[in-house]
C-alpha cells in the first residue's frame, strides 16, 4: 500500500454496523491495486518506478519555453529508461508487446502531462504512423532514429479548417511521374497544418497526411514522410510555419502549424502498406473500397484513443486520491461533541467523491479490457477485420467517458480542497488546464460517439435482418410500444415499497446486480430501437432530406453511445468484482460498484420514468440508497484511493502529504494544553435576553 498520508483519525466516524454487518469488512489494498492495475501490472510498476525520479517531473512557474526545454530534455531520459519501444518488434529493439506500451505510456501522466503527450507525438503518432503505414523498407530507414530521438517528428494531420473531418483535408500529394516525386502543396490557407506537436521548434521531419493526387485522379488521403528542418532547425526550402504559443494547457508541448509551397520528396516516402503508386503514376491498393482503406488506415492509429483513456483515468484517480486524503484530515466546523467534523463525515462530501470514485474504477476496469483487445490486435494474435472494428469502436466508445469524467473529476476534487486546492502547489488546476484539450484531441469527444451510435445501428440493423418476417413484425411491435428487449421482469421495479416493509430494503433488493444490468442493457436497446425506428424512412429520401432525418436525430444518437459506454463499463466492474477470492474485499467492491451503477440510474431517471421502467416510489428511492451506499464506503474512502498504488513521488500535493494531519494534531495538542493549565481563556456568556413589557 502506498504510504501516501497518515491515517486520519475521525471525530464523529460512521459506525460501519449502521450501515452494514456487525463487524465491518476490511479490504485487502495491494489485492485491489493488482486488479485496478490491470494485466500489465509490473510495467506499470516499473514506469512509476522511473517516475519517482524528480527529473521527469512538471516545474511550475517555468515560460513556455523553459518548460518545452526541459520536456525535450526528458524524452532523452525514456529514451535512456527503454521505456518507449516495447511495442516494436525485436529487430528493431522493441519486444513487441503492444498492451505494455501504453501501460507505461498512461503512467507518465503522473509526471507531467506535457510530457506524455510529447512522447505520444514523438512514438506513439510519428513513429506509430511510419511503423503501421509504412512497410519494411521505411522501419528499416527511420524507425531506430524516431525511437531514439535522432529524428524527432510532428503528426501532421489536422488542418486550421479540418480537424475530425480527416478526409476533407487541403493539403495535395500530387505524382510527378517525369521526376518520381510526389509535390507536397498547402493550396489554401485554411489547409495549414496545424496544432501539431514539435512543428513549432523541435520537429525535424512530418508524417503529412495529403489528398493522393496521381493521373489526374484523387485516391484519397495518405500519408507521407516529409522532412522539415537541417540540421540547424531552419526550415527547408518550401516549407514553413508558425508558433502556436501559450496555450490553456500543456505548454511543454511545442505546438505549431505547417504549411508546403509545392515541397518535393521522392516516390519513396509515400508511406505504402494500404496503397503504393508505381514508377509510371498506377496507383495500386490491397484494399478495393475507397472508404474502407481510409478508415483502415485511420483505425491503424486507434492507440492514441486507447491511451488517452487510460491516463485520462489516471488522471482522475489521481485528484481523487488527493481530494478524498485531504478529506479524511482536515476539519471544519464543531459538530455535536464539540470537536471540529472531519470534511469526509459530511454527507455532501460524500455524495461528491464517492460517487466519482466508483466511477473512476469502472473505468480503471473497462480500460484494461480495451488495453487487451488492443493488444491482441496490434500483436497480431487476434488480429482480424471484425476484431479491429470491435477494438475501433470500443475506443471511440470509452475515450469520451473517461476524458470527460476526468475533468468532471478534478474539478469537484479541486472545489473540495477549498482554497488549498487553488493553489498549482497541489496540482489540481495544473492538471485539470492540461486534461482539457484531451477531450478535443485523437477525435473530438461528440464526433467518436457519433461513430459509436452509428455502429450500434449498424449491428441493430442485422438483427433484423437474421429474423424471419413473423420475427420481424413482433419486433416492430415491440419498436412502436418503446419496449424493444424490454422483458416482463422489468415490471417487477414498480414494485411498491410496502411490499419490502421499508425504503432502504425496497430498493436494495430491487436494484441488486441483475436488476441493475437489466436496467442499464434496456436503455441502450431501447434507445436504439426507437432510433432505428425514426431513421428508417432515411433509406427512400433523397441525400438531403435524409441527411437532414439524421441530423434530427443526432442528439439522442450520441445519448445511446453514451450509454453503451456506460453498460460496458458497469459490466467490466462486474466482472472484477468476481474475480476477487477475498469475501470482505468482495463485499466492499461490490457496494462500490452498486454505488456506480445507481449514480447511472439516478442520472437517467427522467428516462426511467418516462419509459416507465421504474415507478414513481422506486425512482424516489434510488437517492436515499445512494446516500446509504456512500455511508458504507465512507470507512473505506482512504483505502479505496490508496489502492490506486500512488507513492508519494507521483502524488506531489502537500494537502495530500500528511502534512494537514500534522497541522491537526498540532492545533488538537494546543487546545488541550491550554485545557490541561487551565490557560484556556473563557467563552464569552451571551447577555440575557431582555424581557419585553407585558401587554396590558
Amino acid at each position: 500500500m502506498a504510504d501516501t498520508a497518515v491515517r486520519p483519525q475521525t471525530a464523529d466516524p460512521t459506525p460501519a454496523h449502521k450501515a452494514g454487518p456487525e463487524t465491518a469488512p476490511r479490504i485487502d489494498v495491494p489485492l485491489v491495486t493488482d486488479r485496478l492495475l490491470g494485466t500489465w501490472a509490473d510495467v506499470r510498476r516499473a514506469s512509476r518506478e522511473m517516475l519517482k525520479d524528480s527529473a521527469f517531473w512538471r516545474v511550475d512557474g517555468l515560460t513556455h519555453h523553459e518548460h518545452r526545454a526541459r520536456v525535450f530534455e526528458q524524452l532523452g531520459k525514456l529514451v535512456e529508461h527503454r521505456s518507449i519501444s516495447r511495442a516494436l518488434p525485436v529487430e528493431y529493439g522493441g519486444e513487441n508487446n503492444n498492451g505494455g506500451n501504453l501501460a507505461s505510456f498512461e503512467e507518465l501522466v503522473l509526471a507531467d502531462p506535457s510530457l506524455q503527450i510529447k512522447a505520444g507525438v514523438q512514438w506513439g503518432l510519428f513513429g506509430s504512423a511510419i511503423y503501421q503505414l509504412g512497410t519494411k523498407k521505411h522501419h528499416d530507414k527511420w524507425l531506430r532514429d524516431v525511437f531514439e530521438l535522432k529524428i524527432p517528428g510532428a503528426f501532421a494531420m489536422t488542418e486550421t479548417g479540418h480537424g475530425s473531418d480527416v478526409a476533407a483535408i487541403g493539403t495535395t500529394a500530387t505524382y510527378d511521374a517525369a521526376t518520381e516525386e510526389f509535390v507536397i502543396h498547402t493550396p489554401f490557407r485554411g489547409a495549414w497544418k496545424d496544432y501539431l506537436g514539435n512543428a513549432a521548434v523541435d520537429g525535424r521531419a512530418a508524417t503529412v497526411f495529403a489528398q493522393l493526387i496521381s493521373g489526374g485522379v484523387n485516391y484519397g488521403v495518405h500519408c507521407f514522410f516529409v522532412p522539415l528542418r537541417d540540421e540547424d532547425g531552419q526550415f527547408l526550402p518550401g516549407v514553413g510555419g508558425e508558433d502556436d504559443g501559450v496555450k490553456g494547457g500543456l505548454n511543454g508541448i511545442d505546438n505549431g502549424r505547417l504549411h508546403f509551397d509545392h515541397v518535393r520528396v521522392p516516390r519513396e516516402n509515400l508511406l505504402n502498406r494500404y496503397g503504393d503508386v508505381a514508377p509510371d503514376g498506377t496507383y495500386s491498393s490491397p484494399i478495393a473500397s475507397p472508404g474502407r482503406r481510409f478508415f483502415t488506415m485511420l483505425g491503424a492509429l486507434v492507440q492514441g484513443r486507447v491511451s488517452l483513456d487510460g491516463s485520462a483515468t489516471t488522471a482522475a484517480a489521481l485528484a481523487l486520491n488527493i481530494a478524498i486524503t485531504y478529506g479524511n484530515q482536515r476539519r471544519q466546523f464543531a459538530g455535536a461533541t464539540g470537536a471540529e467534523t472531519v470534511l469526509m463525515d459530511y454527507a455532501k462530501h460524500q455524495r461528491r467523491l464517492l460517487p466519482r470514485l466508483a466511477i473512476t474504477y469502472a473505468q480503471a476496469f473497462a480500460h484494461d479490457e480495451l488495453l487487451q483487445k488492443f493488444h491482441g490486435v496490434f500483436g497480431g494474435e487476434t488480429d482480424t477485420e471484425e476484431n479491429r472494428e470491435d477494438l475501433e469502436t470500443l475506443a471511440a466508445t470509452l475515450k469520451p467517458l473517461s476524458t470527460w469524467h476526468a475533468l468532471d473529476a478534478i474539478q469537484e476534487a479541486r472545489e473540495a480542497c477549498g482554497g488549498a486546492g487553488y493553489l498549482a502547489e497541489n496540482r489540481l488546476v495544473t492538471l485539470r488546464q492540461d486534461l482539457d484539450v484531451y477531450v478535443t484531441f485523437e477525435g473530438d469527444n461528440n464526433v467518436l460517439l457519433q461513430l459509436v451510435g452509428k455502429r450500434l445501428l449498424a449491428d441493430y440493423a442485422k438483427q433484423l435482418r437474421s429474423k424471419d418476417p413473423k420475427e420481424i413484425a413482433a419486433f416492430v411491435v415491440g419498436q412502436t410500444a418503446g419496449k424493444v428487449f424490454h422483458g416482463a421482469g422489468l415490471r417487477q421495479l414498480g414494485q411498491a415499497v410496502a411490499d419490502f416493509g421499508s425504503t432502504a430494503r425496497s430498493v436494495e433488493l430491487g436494484l441488486r446486480a441483475k436488476d441493475q444490468h437489466e436496467l442499464l442493457a434496456d436503455r441502450v436497446q431501447s434507445m436504439v430501437g426507437e432510433l432505428a425506428a425514426r431513421l428508417r424512412p432515411a433509406s427512400k429520401l433523397d441525400p438531403v432530406a435524409a441527411a437532414d432525418l439524421f441530423n434530427e436525430n443526432q442528439v439522442e444518437l450520441l445519448e445511446a453511445a453514451r450509454a453503451h459506454g456506460e453498460l460496458l463499463q458497469w459490466e467490466a466492474f462486474t466482472d472484477a468484482v468476481a474475480s476477487i477470492p477475498d469475501e470482505d474485499t468482495r463485499q466492499v467492491m461490490i457496494w462500490l460498484r452498486d454505488l456506480f451503477g445507481l449514480t447511472l440510474i439516478e442520472k437517467h431517471l427522467a428516462w426511467y420514468l418516462m419509459h416507465g421502467r421504474l415507478s414513481n416510489q422506486r425512482a424516489m428511492a434510488v437517492q436515499r440508497y445512494i446516500d446509504r451506499l456512500c455511508r458504507r464506503l465512507r470507512p473505506h474512502s482512504q483505502d479505496l484511493v490508496d489502492a490506486f498504488g500512488f507513492a508519494p513521488e507521483h502524488v506531489r500535493a502537500p494537502i495530500a502529504s500528511g502534512a494537514e494531519q500534522s497541522r491537526q494534531d498540532e492545533a488538537a495538542a494546543h487546545y488541550a494544553e491550554l485545557d490541561a493549565t487551565g490557560q484556556a481563556p473563557a467563552r464569552e456568556k451571551k447577555p440575557p435576553r431582555e424581557k419585553k413589557p407585558a401587554r396590558r
